[in-house]
């Protein structure tokens, strides 16, 4: 029994010897990283991750017809928030629907000085949840993720958030991405 004791102690003072040689290497290494400037991007957002389900920034992203919402994420710097675990429903204005403003607006929004305010636009196109078109008809008002409420209403089948058709839907790995026809503008 003495022999057993001393047998587990002995590999028990090896484990934790060894342990913590390697865990001084390690918090060395973390050093020497935290200290290198980086220019890449960081977060989730940037993780290369084919095997998993797409999210719904990576849908819009595969997507020829939304070049210019991902151009406009991209520019507020909203990439990361749209890789969170959700449920995220993104409301995605087609490339037509942003042709659509007038003249000017989505240059003029993509400036660095007008980030804040196209966050504001884009997070209105966003609701916390995962519901399915026909789900929907049963709202009359949605919150969306910049703190405001936008109006859903129905039209025969058809059913528009803001104004916006709801013209196509794609589920995503976090929550699912409504195609929309039109870009839905906040009051504020």
């Amino acid at each position: 029994m003495k022999t057993t004791i001393s047998i587990f102690l002995s590999l028990f003072i090896f484990t934790c010897l060894f342990n913590c040689k390697n865990e001084k290497n390690t918090q060395t290494d973390e050093s020497v990283v935290a200290s290198q400037p980086t220019t890449e991007k960081q977060g989730q957002a940037f993780i290369d991750d084919s095997a998993s389900t797409p999210n719904v920034l990576q849908i819009a992203i595969g997507s020829k017809d939304h070049t210019t919402l991902v151009a406009a994420v991209q520019a507020a710097g909203l990439e990361n928030a749209l890789v969170n675990a959700g449920p995220l429903m993104v409301f995605a204005p087609t490339n037509e629907a942003f042709a659509a403003l007038p003249e000017g607006t989505v240059e003029n929004l993509l400036k660095p000085e007008n980030k804040d305010a196209l966050a504001n636009i884009l997070k209105y196109h966003v609701t916390p949840g995962n519901y399915s078109k026909d789900f929907l008809k049963k709202f009359k008002k949605l919150g969306q993720a910049n703190n405001q409420n936008v109006n859903v209403e129905v039209i025969g089948d058809d059913v528009y958030v803001g104004g916006a058709k709801i013209i196509a839907s794609v589920n995503a790995g976090n929550g699912i991405v409504h195609v929309v026809d039109k870009v839905i503008l906040p009051e504020n």
